[in-house]
């Protein structure tokens, strides 16, 4: 018959201080451990199943003397019942941590999200904007919910404040909820319907982007005052200002400019050809240029250490801020009346993307080229499927005219207010 231990008051379990097993008793098995270091805890010495086992109930003196002989008896009482306390308490540290990695904020999966936009990107510009974007709108209403948790309502919360306003932004913001909420369901933090989804969901509750926002295209300059503003760019000095007129000549975009190379440019064949890399189109693309155009990068300084052509003053490539900044100086410098806005769009200070709407407006309108040459030499991609299988050149020639003309018209600008230009000369 097992020794039955004597039952220790509470003064004498703290006065048990001697390293090892004390039987306390009151439940048997029940002992207070003391190790090396001092430290105090219960043990159940006792037998589950063919096994005997020690199991833990936690340290003296958070867990009291009374405490420990009542978790002792419930330990007793599962084991006999067939239920092994180690086991279920594995079983249950194991679904804790699993519930703890499952759920996780909508903030830590967006940066998740985040970071593999980041890897995948070729441009980081992109991937910023991302960042910006949900740090900006959706992270104070969501970023410290559980992500299992959002819902529809918590998803309008966040969009239908500034959807009118800012429509764009809003419509971009939706379609990065929806992916973060996507990325927490396939890897498991979350199930159920997407709450950031348009079709049959927020379309119900927000109305349609397109019925809302009235598109706002890059504010352009009329082509009749477009030779009037080249003579004015010029009179600049600068590099960014040189950018802006070579800009203008090829009828680039802004990134393709910022980013041209010098071993992109063959000034013999007055040819520069951007890798598809650099295009929109991720097609290469080839820009004829006009004597005007060769003459401006033929007295541009080479700098030692950089092949960009139009460089940054402390190097690398110039921002699209750059560009613009040029544009604001120029109308700073003149007479409210008179400064180069786009009066189609309620007299907005034209940009230099808009100078693209000007070249294809001057195009289409004063010369007898074919739409398919104009709009190559803008880059833009063809939308219809067979044409496009149809067609294998770039028109170079046809286009090498175009531009010849373009930078013509750019050359000639109209007599100022004021002076008089003789028909002829007297006899």
């Amino acid at each position: 018959m097992p020794k039955i231990a004597k039952e220790l008051s509470a003064t004498e379990v703290r006065r048990l201080t001697g390293t090892g097993f004390h039987a306390v008793g009151g439940v048997s098995g029940l002992h207070l451990t003391v190790s090396n270091t001092g430290a105090r805890s219960w043990i159940l010495r006792t037998k589950v199943g063919s096994l005997r086992r020690d199991i833990g109930l936690g340290g003296f003196p958070d867990v009291t003397l009374a405490m420990a002989r009542e978790i002792a008896r419930e330990t007793k009482a599962k084991i006999k019942a067939g239920i092994d306390p180690i086991a279920e308490r594995k079983e249950n540290r194991s679904r804790l941590l699993a519930q703890q990695i499952k759920e996780i904020t909508f903030e830590q999966a967006a940066t998740k999200v985040i970071a593999k936009k980041q890897a995948e990107a070729k441009n980081p510009k992109h991937a910023q904007q991302w960042e910006n974007t949900l740090k900006t709108y959706a992270f104070p209403t969501l970023g410290k919910m559980a992500v299992k948790d959002v819902e529809i309502s918590h998803v309008i919360k966040v969009l239908e404040p500034q959807w009118h306003t800012k429509t764009e932004t809003m419509t971009r913001v939706r379609q990065r909820i929806e992916a973060v909420i996507a990325w927490a369901t396939v890897n498991g933090h979350r199930s159920g319907d997407n709450p950031a989804r348009w079709k049959g969901n927020l379309d119900a509750v927000l109305p349609a982007p397109a019925k809302v926002a009235k598109t706002q295209n890059h504010a352009a300059l009329p082509y009749s005052r477009a030779a009037e503003f080249m003579e004015i760019l010029r009179k600049r000095d600068g590099m960014a200002a040189k950018a802006l007129e070579f800009a203008i000549l090829t009828a680039a975009r802004s990134g393709e400019i910022r980013g041209a190379s010098w071993d992109e440019i063959d000034l013999s064949a007055k040819v520069w050809t951007i890798p598809a890399s650099r295009m929109k189109a991720k097609r290469e693309h080839r820009v004829p240029l006009s004597h005007a155009a060769v003459t401006m990068l033929e007295a541009l300084p080479r700098i030692d250490d950089s092949s960009l052509v139009f460089p940054a003053p402390r190097g690398g490539q110039m921002s699209d801020a750059t560009l613009a900044a040029v544009i604001k100086r120029i109308n700073a410098d003149m007479p409210e009346d008179q400064q180069y806005t786009d009066p189609k769009q309620d007299n907005r200070a034209i940009t230099q993307h808009g100078f693209r709407s000007t070249f294809r407006d001057w195009a289409g309108e004063c010369t007898a080229y074919p739409g398919e040459a104009i709009e190559q030499a803008l880059a833009h991609t063809i939308r219809n499927a067979a044409e496009a299988a149809y067609r294998r050149g770039d028109m170079l020639d046809k286009r090498q005219r175009l531009m010849a003309d373009w930078a013509d018209y750019l050359g000639n600008a109209a007599p100022k207010i004021g002076t008089v230009t003789p028909i002829r000369k007297e006899a």
